[in-house]
């Protein structure tokens, strides 16, 4: 696999039509995330025609969310300086957290209008979700993006070629934080998936997802290079971690005392 370590950002060239690695993962992780939807839907009773139509609110409310929350939040000292970047989604650049709230804000309303159970549909994004980050992150690699701060020696000799060739940036072999929040959302995709297996209460999963997501997060984000900081030494990645931990903790608690509708059809809390 060393040929990983040498791949060129550009996926295809042809005269100024550009298409490039990170888009395809991208792409690759939207597609794969709208089949297991509709597997997923199907399995907890909701209609699986509806996947495609709310994936069409989705996919467009998630990246305008990463992009302006990486914009405007992250790294708005750059693109100030470089307002013709602020387009250049394909270059990488979209903050996760920003796509979540995005998406959330996006699909509550659009729910609202179709008169779809909110919670119950939050469950399979939130299981599909991790799995799509995962295959996502490798997005990073390719564009030699959100790395980590210099290895120590003991982790390069473990390395594989290809991984700390492509972790050379100007000379120093980097922490592959992109290869390990990969991991951790493996791991919360498993998770997650067992949970959407026992059938729990609606808002359960999505709630765990909170949790376990923005708990690797909080700790990988803390030996990244690219983190912007506020009030000091403070990452905002982690404060913003930090805050949707708690959010998950007191959906959860929510979700596991509320008495479960009498109707079944319920379309705004199931």
């Amino acid at each position: 696999m060393d040929w990983l370590a040498v791949i060129d950002p550009v996926a295809i060239q042809i005269g100024p039509f550009t298409i490039r690695w990170y888009g395809i993962i991208i792409v690759c992780a939207i597609m794969i995330s709208i089949w297991l939807g509709t597997r997923f839907a199907r399995e907890r009773g909701l209609d699986p025609e509806f996947v495609p139509d709310l994936a069409m609110v989705l996919v467009p409310a998630g990246i305008l969310g990463a992009r302006l929350y990486e914009v405007f939040i992250l790294q708005w000292p750059y693109y100030s300086q470089h307002p013709g970047k602020i387009l250049a989604i394909w270059e990488g650049g979209l903050a996760i957290h920003g796509g979540v709230l995005g998406g959330a804000v996006a699909g509550w309303i659009f729910m609202r209008v179709r008169r779809q159970p909110f919670w119950r549909w939050a469950d399979v994004v939130a299981v599909t979700l991790p799995l799509a980050q995962a295959i996502g992150r490798w997005g990073n690699f390719f564009n030699q993006e959100a790395y980590g701060d210099p290895a120590p020696q003991w982790l390069i000799d473990l390395m594989p070629g290809w991984l700390r060739e492509g972790m050379a940036i100007s000379g120093t072999v980097m922490h592959p934080t992109f290869l390990y929040e990969s991991v951790w959302n493996l791991l919360t995709f498993g998770v997650l998936l067992l949970f959407h297996r026992r059938k729990v209460a609606p808002g359960v999963i999505f709630s765990l997802y909170l949790i376990l997501y923005n708990t690797g997060r909080f700790l990988i984000e803390s030996i990244r290079q690219d983190s912007s900081f506020i009030f000091g030494s403070i990452r905002v990645a982690q404060l913003v971690a930090l805050l949707l931990i708690l959010l998950g903790f007191a959906l959860l608690v929510y979700h596991l005392r509320r008495q479960p509708s009498s109707d079944s059809g319920d379309t705004q809390d199931q």
